[in-house]
């Protein structure tokens, strides 16, 4: 694997992968779209302790969910870029979702599925290559065996 290292807008804070993601997202929801300000949110699903701090310390900030569980977001104090953000689902903050854009190159980090498809923006073309799912789907049908390991190992 090339480095996949990343940062903020500003540089005050860098960070770096140090494995490949478990698995990639697309998410159409609406509440991705509001929260990116896009049509949706790209985020590579990654344990929490494989994300290197390298320069910088991004603040925590809590953020209201459509569940209602809440999220954490990871933010550059000065810029307010999001890096990345921790749902409250099974494995709280041992997995972060990391903002796919805040890359150095995402063109590393290509979508595995795209999910919630149901809100997606109609002038959003969806690749047929993917898997599309209206709502969210069965990980254990589509992750990879290496990566449903390194998920089973943060319920251990």
């Amino acid at each position: 694997m090339s480095e996949r290292n990343g940062g903020c807008a500003c540089g005050k804070v860098r960070y770096r992968l140090t494995s490949a993601p478990m698995f990639v997202h697309c998410c159409h929801c609406r509440w991705c779209q509001r929260e990116s300000g896009g049509a949706f949110a790209l985020n590579a699903l990654i344990e929490r302790d494989r994300v290197e701090i390298l320069k910088g310390e991004p603040e925590c900030v809590p953020t209201p969910s459509e569940s209602g569980d809440g999220q954490k977001f990871f933010r550059c104090p000065v810029c307010k870029v999001a890096l990345w953000s921790h749902y409250a689902m099974v494995t709280g903050d041992r997995i972060a979702f990391i903002r796919v854009g805040t890359l150095d190159d995402p063109n590393q980090t290509p979508p595995d599925v795209h999910i919630f498809t149901g809100s997606a923006q109609s002038w959003v073309p969806l690749d047929n290559d993917l898997p599309v799912f209206a709502a969210y789907y069965d990980r254990i049908a589509f992750w990879p065996p290496d990566s449903l390991a390194r998920f089973q190992a943060l319920l251990d």
